[in-house]
């Protein structure tokens, strides 16, 4: 009788694992980094950043792990998750300064921030350049700029030098509109300080023609005759088709004009109290 009792125990509990659901099967390194590297071939980014982030915890001092953390940085680059690309560029950087590709994680960092500089507003919006932020401008030039002189001969020193140049005109060009921002303020000795800056440090831009047109106007304002002279003079001299420059005279930008409307005339769209808008001079 126990006997049978112990029979009925033992096949209900066999029964009872062999229904019970598998343990799933660990995959191994290299099974890892195979579907992380077809999921990247696919364009399947979410799904190789999923493989790479478990092979990287599993496997944190394996064969592939140098690897796969730089394609985790590139595969985060690919889903415009700009910050986990810094964080990840930074890292590798840093645990691995003499590996054989860090050169790709330098340009990757200075690629993220180079896509950060872009802002929303200033994509989809025509925000004021004066009003946009130019710390990540500096931050991708100086980026870039380490990679060139790390790894002259790297392959992606052509691509960061181009954007350098490019990186360069933006920059002078924010300069010029926080100097015509200044402007419009009669803050004339900081729109004159900018546009000395985009002289000393952003020769060779476009936006010299215009740095040296404000500084026409603001040393005239600040009674600095000779300045005014010089500035236009190399105005003259270089850049002889500059807007402001009409037959051979320099004509003022209307920065400086401020609106006389009285309130009456706001309201009702110009209908009534007319008057006129007039220049503020320096005393002003």
């Amino acid at each position: 009788m126990n006997t049978r009792w112990l029979l009925v125990i033992f096949s209900v509990v066999l029964s009872a694992c062999s229904s019970a659901p598998d343990k799933p099967q660990e995959l191994t390194e290299r099974e890892y980094y195979e579907q992380a590297q077809e999921s990247l071939d696919n364009n399947s980014y979410m799904v190789a950043i999923e493989r790479l982030n478990q092979l990287e915890s599993r496997y944190p001092f394996g064969r592939y792990a140098e690897q796969a953390q730089l394609e985790l940085i590139y595969a985060y680059y690919q889903t415009s998750d700009l910050e986990n690309v810094l964080a990840n560029a930074e890292r590798f950087i840093r645990l691995h300064p003499l590996h054989e590709q860090v050169d790709y994680a330098y340009y990757l960092r200075g690629l993220a921030t180079y896509e950060m500089s872009y802002t929303f507003a200033e994509r989809y919006m025509d925000t004021p350049v004066a009003k946009r932020d130019p710390t990540p401008m500096h931050d991708a030039f100086n980026y870039f700029s380490e990679l060139l002189q790390r790894f002259p001969d790297s392959p992606y020193t052509a691509d960061a030098r181009a954007r350098m140049i490019y990186l360069r005109e933006r920059m002078a060009t924010h300069e010029i509109g926080v100097a015509q921002y200044y402007m419009k303020r009669h803050a004339y000795l900081a729109a004159a300080n900018r546009c000395e800056d985009v002289l000393l440090h952003y020769q060779k831009t476009p936006a010299v023609a215009d740095a040296l047109a404000i500084l026409v106007e603001t040393y005239r304002l600040l009674g600095m005759n000779d300045e005014a002279s010089q500035s236009l003079a190399l105005l003259t001299l270089n850049y002889p088709d500059h807007p402001q420059l009409q037959d051979g005279e320099f004509t003022d930008s209307g920065l400086t004009v401020v609106d006389r409307r009285s309130f009456w005339n706001i309201i009702t769209f110009g209908l009534l109290d007319k008057t006129e808008t007039s220049s503020v001079s320096a005393a002003e």
